[in-house]
Protein backbone atom coordinates (compact mmCIF):
# COMPACT_ATOMS: atom_id res chain seq x y z
CA UNK A 1 0.00 0.00 0.00
CA UNK A 2 1.43 3.21 -1.00
CA UNK A 3 1.90 6.09 2.09
CA UNK A 4 0.19 9.06 0.80
CA UNK A 5 1.63 11.54 2.83
CA UNK A 6 5.32 10.36 1.97
CA UNK A 7 4.26 10.55 -1.54
CA UNK A 8 2.58 14.65 -1.64
CA UNK A 9 5.89 15.32 0.17
CA UNK A 10 8.22 13.83 -2.57
CA UNK A 11 6.84 16.38 -4.44
CA UNK A 12 6.65 19.23 -2.76
CA UNK A 13 10.22 19.49 -2.86
CA UNK A 14 9.73 19.68 -6.86
CA UNK A 15 7.55 22.91 -7.25
CA UNK A 16 7.91 25.39 -4.03
CA UNK A 17 4.67 27.48 -4.24
CA UNK A 18 4.94 31.34 -3.47
CA UNK A 19 2.51 34.00 -2.22
CA UNK A 20 1.91 37.51 -2.47
CA UNK A 21 -0.64 38.22 -0.19
CA UNK A 22 -2.49 41.39 1.90
CA UNK A 23 -3.55 41.21 5.49
CA UNK A 24 -5.79 43.75 6.54
CA UNK A 25 -5.03 44.64 10.22
CA UNK A 26 -7.05 45.68 13.00
CA UNK A 27 -6.63 49.11 12.01
CA UNK A 28 -8.11 48.48 8.48
CA UNK A 29 -4.50 49.65 6.94
CA UNK A 30 -3.07 47.01 4.59
CA UNK A 31 0.17 45.14 4.66
CA UNK A 32 1.65 43.83 1.52
CA UNK A 33 3.89 40.61 1.73
CA UNK A 34 5.38 37.27 0.43
CA UNK A 35 5.61 33.82 1.62
CA UNK A 36 6.08 30.01 0.56
CA UNK A 37 3.60 29.38 3.40
CA UNK A 38 0.79 31.16 3.39
CA UNK A 39 -1.01 29.78 6.72
CA UNK A 40 2.42 29.43 8.76
CA UNK A 41 3.44 33.24 7.80
CA UNK A 42 -0.22 34.57 9.15
CA UNK A 43 0.27 32.36 12.13
CA UNK A 44 3.21 34.53 12.32
CA UNK A 45 1.87 37.81 11.88
CA UNK A 46 -1.01 36.69 14.50
CA UNK A 47 1.93 35.74 17.13
CA UNK A 48 3.71 39.16 16.65
CA UNK A 49 6.59 36.98 14.71
CA UNK A 50 5.81 38.43 11.61
CA UNK A 51 7.45 41.67 10.13
CA UNK A 52 7.82 44.99 12.15
CA UNK A 53 4.67 46.44 10.85
CA UNK A 54 2.21 43.64 11.87
CA UNK A 55 3.71 43.73 15.65
CA UNK A 56 1.79 47.33 16.12
CA UNK A 57 -0.61 47.63 13.39
CA UNK A 58 -1.89 43.84 14.76
CA UNK A 59 -2.80 41.36 11.70
CA UNK A 60 -6.56 40.55 11.36
CA UNK A 61 -7.03 38.89 8.13
CA UNK A 62 -5.75 37.93 4.73
CA UNK A 63 -7.97 39.57 2.30
CA UNK A 64 -5.71 38.99 -0.59
CA UNK A 65 -3.36 36.42 -2.31
CA UNK A 66 -2.00 35.22 -5.44
CA UNK A 67 0.24 32.07 -6.27
CA UNK A 68 3.34 31.97 -8.14
CA UNK A 69 5.72 29.20 -9.32
CA UNK A 70 9.20 31.24 -8.47
CA UNK A 71 10.06 33.75 -5.52
CA UNK A 72 11.52 36.06 -8.17
CA UNK A 73 7.65 36.31 -9.78
CA UNK A 74 6.70 36.93 -6.02
CA UNK A 75 8.74 39.45 -5.80
CA UNK A 76 7.84 41.08 -9.30
CA UNK A 77 4.21 41.50 -7.99
CA UNK A 78 4.83 42.36 -4.30
CA UNK A 79 6.82 45.72 -5.43
CA UNK A 80 4.13 46.13 -8.11
CA UNK A 81 1.12 46.14 -5.71
CA UNK A 82 3.30 48.28 -2.71
CA UNK A 83 3.43 50.59 -5.45
CA UNK A 84 -0.13 51.12 -5.77
CA UNK A 85 -2.03 53.86 -3.92
CA UNK A 86 -4.72 52.26 -1.13
CA UNK A 87 -7.97 52.87 -3.47
CA UNK A 88 -5.97 50.97 -6.51
CA UNK A 89 -5.25 48.16 -3.39
CA UNK A 90 -8.83 47.92 -2.49
CA UNK A 91 -10.13 47.62 -5.92
CA UNK A 92 -7.52 44.56 -6.55
CA UNK A 93 -8.67 42.75 -3.28
CA UNK A 94 -13.05 43.35 -4.52
CA UNK A 95 -11.29 42.10 -7.80
CA UNK A 96 -12.35 45.00 -9.93
CA UNK A 97 -8.28 45.93 -10.98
Amino acid sequence: MLNQGLFKNSFRHLSPMYFLYILQCQDKSLYTGITNNLERRFLEHKNKKGGHYTVSHKARKIVYSERFQTKNKALKREAQIKSLKRKAKLALIKGKA
